[in-house]
């Protein structure tokens, strides 16, 4: 079968998409995102490689990606397989991590794979019922939700993140991560990264690259194709505008940045 990929807007919140679709030719390269991803595959088997460790994704397991975590995903042996994603707002989930924990602040995991074929079953059931009632805030729905979330972040917040050595600090991370989000309209230059770290160039693109497993350059692209996927969601801009204000300023370069990232054009996001 043709590789097939379909997103799914949920009316009453543009904090959750719905995704799924069949894959046989593509791959995804490492990349990141800026929601949360929770993951199933249904049908066949994705190998998956996160914190240079490969897993495999087949039914009963779940695949968990916060934001900002590397990874990538490709059929096992180039088999098809089928695969069904929530992708879930940092906003919306610590909403529900308040709660449900009765806490003010963030969760905050590593990636992780999850073998726990009730689960995997309870989402399936909930990607179903979301998808069919078009809706999160149903009753019924939102109470299947609470309880899922419940288990799953239990499990994750004891996941903490590895640190690799040779790489970034923390430090010189988020000062990479905030000029970006605060400049991402502009052009952005690897000089202008290196000095926000103290760094020549060339020590700054071994030690990203040590840090992500990406280059600065594949990073930025995908942060400007995340944020791009976010404003299509809140708000109802022209995508030829919506490129402008991410950084790409050729719209034929966006649609095929786009396409390549997600499997569609814009328009079918």
């Amino acid at each position: 079968m043709k590789d097939h990929i379909e997103f799914h807007r949920i009316p009453d919140t543009p904090d959750l998409v719905l995704s799924e679709g069949v894959f046989s030719e593509y791959r995804f390269d490492p990349h990141y995102h800026i929601d949360y991803h929770i993951g199933l595959v249904v049908e066949g088997v994705q190998r998956q490689k996160f914190q240079g460790n490969t897993v495999l994704l087949g039914p009963g397991r779940v695949s968990i990606m916060p934001p900002g975590e590397i990874h990538d995903g490709i059929g096992h042996e180039k088999s098809e397989y089928r695969l069904k994603t929530f992708r879930l707002s940092p906003d919306l989930i610590t909403d529900y991590f308040s709660d449900i924990y009765e806490t003010e602040g963030d969760p905050f995991f590593a990636g992780a794979m999850l073998e726990n074929s009730r689960i995997a079953t309870q989402l399936l059931q909930l990607f179903q019922g979301i998808q069919s009632s078009n809706s999160l805030s149903s009753i019924a729905v939102e109470e299947n939700w609470i309880g899922l979330l419940e288990p799953l972040l239990s499990q994750l917040c004891k996941i903490s993140p590895n640190e690799g050595k040779g790489g970034l600090a923390p430090l010189q991370r988020n000062l990479i991560r905030e000029y970006c989000h605060e400049n991402l309209s502009d052009k952005i230059v690897l000089d202008q990264l290196a000095q926000l770290c103290g760094l020549s160039r060339y020590q700054f693109l071994r030690r990203f690259e040590k840090t992500t497993g990406v280059t600065p350059h594949a990073w930025l692209t995908r942060l400007r194709l995340e944020n791009a996927c976010k404003l299509m969601r809140h708000t109802d801009d022209s995508i030829a505008s919506i490129a402008a204000d991410v950084g790409f300023y050729d719209q034929s370069h966006f649609n095929r940045a786009f396409r390549q990232a997600y499997g569609v054009p814009p328009s079918c996001y």
